[in-house]
């Protein structure tokens, strides 16, 4: 499948820099994107089996060290606990690695706990606009929350947890003790969640799998980690998981175990779960979506192309009258999540 090589950088504009402000997602940083620039050094960052990650971990000399610390930590805390730095001194910044491929080229800076070596992460990137879209509609409709900060041309992202998709296809799926049955059901509901918002691009390295054990299994839930193909792409394909050869392997679970009714009591589950998020936020996500509606986050081409293969796909002409991606988003919402609600007005 073709995605573009290098997507389109778009700043966030004045009505989503509102939006975010309204929303309390915009505050001021102690550290911005640009300063983490300014490094000295850098060595190639492996795992522990040794395999290069194709991140550099990253050294400042020692007064900038400090500072950084101080600013770093505070911002952890912004994102934890609204600020409230008497919980955080016993943290301190213990590695900062820089991702040199990609579109968003972040920095994931490794917060310690001295008192018993515990870690987390979080992420400060450039603010792009279709992440910051992508993010809010993980929000909304997703089952999971989201944290992310916005200071300028700088967003903070929270690490989400869970085992990288690619990682987890190679050594999980063919375990013993993994119940595949659950892992093609999450697909099929994950594989509609993008679809249903147009999130594209999630090949297997692009979202984690959460596993949580249950009293007699386990349960899986996936969550996509990379937001930067929110609306981008023009071909309808691009926001259907099924279709990456990445996940040829779970696709193969989903056509083996599960029947055709069963996908769609599934794909109909999530709808249903999404539409009742939609309802109790939706005042919200007409507020996002207007500002997306206002926005431009791709090109007239490829807004062109996904507008004629919505229309097919749904046998509407509605999608033809789109004139950009927010009004495909919001269309392809109205069509598959309120449609048979009756539910008008955003």
């Amino acid at each position: 499948m073709y995605i573009s090589k290098k997507k389109l950088f778009y700043p966030i504009s004045k009505g989503l820099r509102k939006y975010l402000r309204i929303y309390d997602r915009e505050t001021k940083l102690p550290v911005l994107y640009e300063g983490l620039l300014h490094y000295s050094d850098s060595f190639p960052y492996f795992d522990k089996q040794g395999h290069d990650t194709l991140w550099e971990s990253v050294m400042y000399d020692q007064q900038t060290q400090q500072e950084l610390n101080k600013g770093l930590t505070m911002i952890y805390a912004l994102l934890k606990t609204d600020g409230d730095m008497s919980v955080m001194e016993h943290l301190y910044v213990s590695r900062i690695d820089y991702c040199t491929f990609g579109n968003s080229n972040p920095f994931r800076v490794q917060i310690m706990n001295q008192l018993n070596d515990n870690y987390d992460y979080f992420y400060v990137k450039r603010a792009d606009a279709s992440r910051v879209y992508g993010l809010e509609l993980e929000h909304i409709l997703s089952p999971s929350r989201i944290n992310y900060l916005v200071d300028g041309d700088t967003l903070i992202e929270e690490h989400i947890a869970g085992i990288p998709g690619d990682v987890f296809i190679k050594e999980y799926v063919k375990r013993p003790n993994t119940n595949k049955v659950r892992i093609a059901k999450e697909f099929v509901k994950f594989n509609e969640r993008c679809f249903v918002r147009l999130l594209g691009d999630m090949r297997s390295y692009n979202y984690v799998v959460d596993v949580t054990p249950d009293f007699e299994d386990e349960q899986y839930r996936v969550r996509p980690i990379d937001f930067d193909q929110q609306s981008y792409e023009g071909k309808k394909t691009m926001y259907l998981p099924q279709f990456f050869k990445d996940n040829n392997v779970i696709v193969d679970l989903v056509l083996k175990l599960l029947k055709p009714d069963v996908v769609r009591q599934y794909q109909n589950e999530e709808r249903t779960l999404m539409f009742r998020r939609l309802k109790s936020a939706r005042y919200r996500l007409k507020d996002l979506i207007d500002c997306m509606r206002q926005d431009t986050i791709s090109t007239p081409d490829k807004i062109e192309q996904l507008r004629q293969e919505l229309a097919q796909h749904h046998n509407s002409k509605e999608f033809l009258k789109c004139q950009c991606m927010g009004d495909l988003v919001r269309l392809n919402l109205k069509f598959i999540l309120t449609r048979a609600h009756k539910v008008v007005g955003f």
